[in-house]
């Protein structure tokens, strides 16, 4: 008897620790786009402001400070094709995603060839690409994290939280 119960204890006490494991405590979002033939999607964590703003938020990041541009796992950036921000070339593939304020308060976006780690887990020896974000003030205020990708004239990616959007133009390259 004593054995069966140490085992359901053994059992029970192994799913909850696996369950929490893999939890994430944030909804996930993803946002797609075929473009020319290029499918590009990214998968990212929804965090809420509850109450709080977006400045209070990102003002603990330091000078040249790395956002994680979501929550829980990293964000997940995947493109079939080649794409071109500017004059930055980011091959076909995936990655993580990151966002990093400049000492000037000016924002880039960071490409990093690791993916699926822990959010927090960001390895500025795998960074690759860096994308100068533009940001814009929103009338509107956005309670969850949203990450866009739309077709306007070429690709465009945004990122909305609060009352800040930041953004970036890209196309396929031929």
């Amino acid at each position: 008897m004593k054995r069966m119960f140490s085992a359901l204890v053994s059992a029970a006490l192994g799913a909850a620790l696996a369950g929490c494991a893999f939890a994430q405590g944030n909804p996930r979002g993803t946002a797609e786009l075929d473009l020319n033939g290029t499918h590009i999607s990214i998968n990212y964590g929804r965090p809420s402001l509850r109450g709080r703003t977006v400045q209070s938020m990102l003002e603990k990041l330091p000078a040249n400070g790395f956002w994680r541009l979501g929550a829980d796992q990293s964000t997940t950036f995947s493109t079939s094709g080649d794409l071109q921000f500017g004059d930055v070339t980011v091959p076909k593939g995936e990655y993580s995603l990151w966002a990093q304020k400049q000492a000037d308060g000016s924002w880039k976006l960071v490409f990093n060839k690791q993916h699926g780690q822990w959010g927090t887990e960001h390895d500025p020896l795998k960074d690759f690409a860096f994308v100068p974000l533009k940001e814009e003030k929103e009338p509107q205020s956005a309670e969850m994290l949203t990450i866009e990708l739309e077709n306007e004239n070429g690709g465009e990616l945004s990122i909305h939280w609060g009352d800040m959007e930041l953004s970036t133009h890209f196309k396929t390259k031929s």
